[in-house]
This record gives structure tokens, sequence and C-alpha cells, in this order.
């Protein structure tokens, strides 16, 4: 009788345990966790969600809750189409592993040996980075570095890589963590260098249609011949409202798709079943290995640990971010748009994964995944994390207002600008971003980005030479300020613009008076 060896029988007990909690989901669980979902609409205010909860070979919950938006008050279901934003960019990592796998791209491959004309801050940092570098987080640039360069914009792909080289570096090459959605827009490039078809056909050919994600676009504007469409929402003073898709397509590979639950089911199953869907495979197990392979490390604080003590490490892979999380590895990622937030995870040990989807810009997908890690991975103790986490969102809110008053502290009442109003006027730019102009409209001044049209506010006199401004198309962002720099010339020399938020760093900008 022929023996099983050690490592053989590890990888057969995995599987069974595997088989075993996905077989263990039971009806009452997803019962507990739909009135969980339901309830979490009101707790939250948000409008609508879709979720899916799948095994490798089954569908156990694929459902819409609320509405679509709060204009038409339509039921969101199953189908209804969010913003997957970030998420997106596993399926970038996924594209490029297709290529791997047919041999005509490496992971450690320069980048310059496809895109000759890309170029970073450092020449050394420009001659060594390479594909893996750009899937990691680990160029050297600071999180969301440059991200004023495509938001809103109408640079394209190939202008916005071309001004990474002017984004100064904040960290060694390699040495730390900075999350970057531009170097995500190059890895995108690296498909039409190597196939001669776009990164929107590539993924649309070998994943959306393979995987049957027929309602699902990388696209905004495909939007207007879809129905059952979900609205984005934002909070202004402490209420809801619906605001305008906003086109990302500039962007695409770092996080432009569109998806409903259903057809994330589809992807989820595929990544679950090591990259085989319906008994074709679409990628190699091998590089589904690499795709969820840690690169860089990432801190788990004391704080998170606290919250947190089931996990015990975090890192980022291809693509996907990486946990433990009560002795399982957990592969997930989350995604930001303009008013919608989103996650998608799954548990390769589990065979369980599962997708979250929201039509507002709110924190509640977070406590939402733990209650659902907490029902799937029977977790003994569990905890009441949609409460904990209100009480950690009421206490930002209070700090951010804190912020606020500090800065309203500082003003000097009573003071007037060192030079009229048409000292001003002009145009202000940097090699990051071509041009911002100054001009007065209606006896007031008005700043305009150049390449970002709605990016456009009325300057208001707050002290001496610096005025305070609203984007209004960007509800979500608070006010800002814009200050000018005059030299013993009464001359204006650079204008900087900034606005206390998290996503968006405006004094990177470095706009310098133009001739």
């Amino acid at each position: 009788m022929k023996t099983i060896g050690f490592k053989s029988l590890l990888l057969l007990t995995g599987l069974l345990f595997s088989i075993q909690l996905a077989s263990q989901v039971t009806p009452e669980q997803i019962n507990r966790l739909d009135s969980i979902y339901s309830k979490a609409l009101s707790d939250w205010n948000v409008p609508g969600m879709g979720i899916a909860i799948v095994s490798s070979d089954s569908v156990l919950l694929a459902k819409g809750y609320g509405v679509t938006d709060i204009t038409t008050r339509q039921a969101a279901d199953a189908n209804t189409l969010f913003a997957l934003a970030s998420n997106t960019k596993s399926f970038t990592t996924t594209a490029l592993a297709i290529l791997v796998d047919r041999g005509q791209l490496n992971w450690d491959d320069k980048v310059i040996e496809h895109l000759p004309w890309f170029a970073m801050y450092n020449p050394y940092v420009t001659s060594e980075m390479t594909v893996e570098d750009l899937l990691s987080h680990r160029s050297g640039l600071k999180t969301f570095s440059g991200d004023l360069i495509w938001y809103g914009s109408n640079y394209s792909r190939q202008e916005i890589i071309r001004k990474a080289r002017y984004l100064k570096p904040v960290y060694g090459f390699r040495e730390h963590f900075g999350y970057s959605n531009l170097m995500f827009i190059t890895a995108g490039e690296l498909i039409p260098a190597i196939t001669g078809k776009s990164w929107d056909d590539f993924v649309k050919e070998e994943l959306l249609d393979k995987l049957a994600m027929n309602r699902s676009t990388l696209h905004v504007s495909d939007l207007n011949s879809r129905d059952n469409t979900a609205q984005p929402h934002v909070y202004v003073d402490n209420e809801i409202r619906q605001i305008l898709w906003l086109d990302w397509d500039n962007m695409g590979p770092a996080g432009s798709l569109i998806s409903s639950a259903n057809d994330m089911a589809n992807w989820l199953q595929m990544n679950l079943s090591n990259g085989i869907f319906r008994g074709d495979t679409l990628i190699s197990s091998r590089q589904i290995y690499e795709l969820q392979n840690p690169r860089t490390n990432l801190a788990v604080s004391p704080g998170a640990k606290r919250m947190f003590p089931e996990t015990n490490f975090k890192s980022y892979a291809l693509g996907w971010s990486l946990m433990d999380y009560n002795g399982m590895k957990v592969v997930a990622h989350n995604g930001g748009y303009d008013g919608m937030i989103s996650q998608t995870l799954f548990i390769p040990e589990a065979d369980l994964g599962f997708v979250i989807m929201t039509n507002s810009l709110s924190s509640m997908y977070y406590p939402l995944m733990y209650h659902t890690l907490d029902e799937l991975l029977h977790v003994a103790v569990k905890k009441n994390w949609n409460d904990n986490l209100l009480e950690i969102i009421k206490k930002n809110e209070e700090k951010s207002k804190e912020n606020t008053a500090a800065w309203e502290a500082q003003r000097v009442l009573n003071t007037q600008p060192s030079l009229p109003k048409e000292s001003y006027e002009g145009f202000y730019g940097s090699k990051i971003y071509d041009t911002v102009q100054i001009a007065q409209r209606n006896g007031e001044l008005e700043l305009q980005f150049g390449r970002s049209p709605l990016f456009t506010a009325v300057l208001k006199h707050w002290h001496y030479d610096t005025y305070q401004i609203e984007f209004k198309a960007f509800p979500s962002l608070p006010k800002g300020y814009v200050s000018f720099d005059i030299n013993r010339d009464a001359q204006i020399t650079a204008m900087e613009i900034f606005v206390d938020n998290p996503d968006f760093d405006f004094t990177e900008l470095d706009l310098k008076r133009l001739p």
C-alpha cells in the first residue's frame, strides 16, 4: 500500500479544512448577516449597497440592499452597478499575470524595457524600477502623491505618467510603503506596449468577458446605456447629498471598474479556484500564488493591535492587501470613489470570499467586513464592530472640528490684501501641473485649474494675502486656502493651495507665477 508523505498529508488536511469551513456556512449564518446588513444602512445613513458571499463553487448570497439613489428610490439588487475604484488594481495585476503565463512579461522586467520614455525623479530609480515595484507601492513616493494630476483632469494616461518624474520621493526606493495610483496607471500602459491592445480592451476580453461579468464596464460613459446603476452620495453638513458620476478613464488601470454583486461573485470564485472559472483556466495557479505573495510590509501599530488582536501582520502583494485574521490568511482590497466605497475579500484556506459595495462615502463597509469575517470563520466571541467603529468615527469627526477651529483661531481680522486685485491675476504652474489661472469675474478673483475644468473656486479674502476657497463641484472636500508669496519688489512669485484632506496634497503642485 502506498503511503502518504508528510507534506501531502498537510496539503490534504488543508483542503479538507477549507471544504469543511465552506460547507459549514449555514442558512442561519447568512440570515444573521442579512439582518446585520439591513440594519447597517440606517445606522450609517447609507442609501444602498450590493453584497455577494461565495465559495469556489457556490454563491451563498448575492443581494442588493436599500436603494440605488435618494432621488428615484429604486430598489438595489444583485445586478445594481457600483464603482469598485481601487479594487480594479487586482484586475490589472491579473491581466499582467496572463502575460507572464504567456512568456511575454516577467515580474522582474525593468519598466524601461517596455516603456523607454518612463522616468522617475531619481535616475537610478528610473533604471531599476521593475514591474513588481510598480505593483507593490514601494517606489519611494508618498501615499497618493500626484493624484491631482489625474483627478478630474483631461490629461491622458501617458501624460500623467510622464509627469511622475517631477514628483519628489519622501522615502528610499523599496524602503517604505507609499500607495501610488500613478504607478498602477504606468503598469496598465505595459499592456498596449506588449500586446498592441489597450488596457481596457485586454481586461474586457481576457477577464470581464471570460468571467461572464456581462454588466461590468471600465467606463463611466457606458452607464448611459445601462440601467440599474447606483448613484454616488456624500455627506454635506451631516446631510446626505447625491452627486454626479466622475469620469476616471484616465486612471483606468488604478480604479475605473464598475460592477455588480453577481459579476463580482464570478471574480471571487475564479480567485478561490486558483485561476479556473467554469472549467477554463484563465491564469495559472503559479501566478495566482505570485499575486498573493507578500512584497511590501506594513506596520501593525500598537493601537491597531489593541483594536484587532486577531491580526499580527499586514503587507501588500501585487494588487492585493494581505493580513492574518484568526490564524488565516486574508486577501483583500478596498476602493474609494467619489461617493462610493467598496471592499473585496477572500480567505483561500476557508474557500470563502465576499464583496461589499456601497453608494455613499461612508465607513460602513469596514465594520461589515469584520462582522462577515467573524460569522464566516465561526469566531466564538464576536465583537460589536458596528458600535465600536461608529465611536471611532465620531472621535475623528470631533478632531476634524478641532482642526477647523484651530485654523479659524489663526485668522487676523480687519486685514487687507497687500496689492490690488489685478495684481493677483495671471497664470501659476509647475512641471507637475501646467497652469492654474487667477482671473477677475464679476468683481471677484476666481481660481481655475487649466486641465481640470471642475476645479474652480471663488477667492474670498481671509486675511492678509490668504484667501478661502471652496471647490463646490467636490462637496466631500472641505474649504481650503490660497496664499500668495510676495517679494520685496511687491511682485507675486508663487501661490500655494492648501485643502486639509487625506486624499490630495495641493501643496505638492508647487505653483510658481508664470511670465
